[in-house]
């Protein structure tokens, strides 16, 4: 677990590098938001940012809606030595774990940063089954493709064997086969992959690109 500091305090950095690396943690400190942008941090491994709301160069807020234009999930929690409601609301809105007052307790940091880490294995978790379901729908044949987008949409073998224009001891044979593959616990989980990968937008049945 990592925890990335981004704080323009050098003395912040030390102590802070010293403090979490004594409960556990791998630490790598940044001088400025800019110095993470050009290392951008592996989001393989669970980890959050420990960042400083006023910084010289791009600061806290401005950082946290770059990341979030690339596409990261690392959970941010800001540290700011002048706190202001306004500031906080907006970076709580904009997605922050949590805003802290410097200085700051360990008895404070340590539980946000777990809250943080948590948040953040359980979308790594997520992100891993929806990529594997995204590569396990790619082995699906065509038929078994055609007969996959009508089972998310709630058809029954009836139904889909009509659209299809196949028996339904065909299509439940079918039917069988893309659960195997796919492997979902459920018709009910299989429909919510589905939908977290994107394939319920469009009602007409079409096969949208995965």
């Amino acid at each position: 677990m990592r925890v990335h500091v981004v704080d323009d305090d050098a003395s912040f950095r030390t102590a802070m590098e010293r403090r979490l690396t004594q409960a556990g943690y791998e630490v790598a400190t940044y001088l400025s938001a800019q110095n993470l942008l050009d290392r951008l941090p592996s989001e393989s491994v669970p980890g959050c940012i420990l960042l400083d709301v006023r910084m010289p160069g791009l600061n806290g807020p401005e950082l946290q809606e770059r990341l979030s234009k690339l596409g990261s999930t690392l959970p941010i929690i800001f540290i700011t030595g002048y706190p202001d409601i306004p500031t906080t609301v907006r970076a709580i809105r904009a997605g922050a774990e949590d805003v802290l007052t410097k200085p700051v307790s360990a008895d404070e940091l340590l539980p946000a940063i777990e809250r943080a880490i948590a948040r953040h294995e359980s979308t790594l978790t997520w992100k891993n089954k929806l990529d594997l379901f995204r590569s396990l729908i790619k082995t699906l044949t065509p038929r078994e493709r055609q007969v996959f987008e009508l089972v998310i949409r709630g058809k029954t073998n009836k139904q889909t064997a009509n659209a299809l224009g196949g028996t339904e001891r065909t299509i439940k044979a079918h039917r069988i086969r893309v659960m195997e593959k796919l492997q979902p616990r459920s018709l009910a989980e299989l429909v919510s992959l589905a939908e977290r990968v994107g394939l319920l937008g469009d009602a007409s049945g079409s096969q949208p690109t995965v």
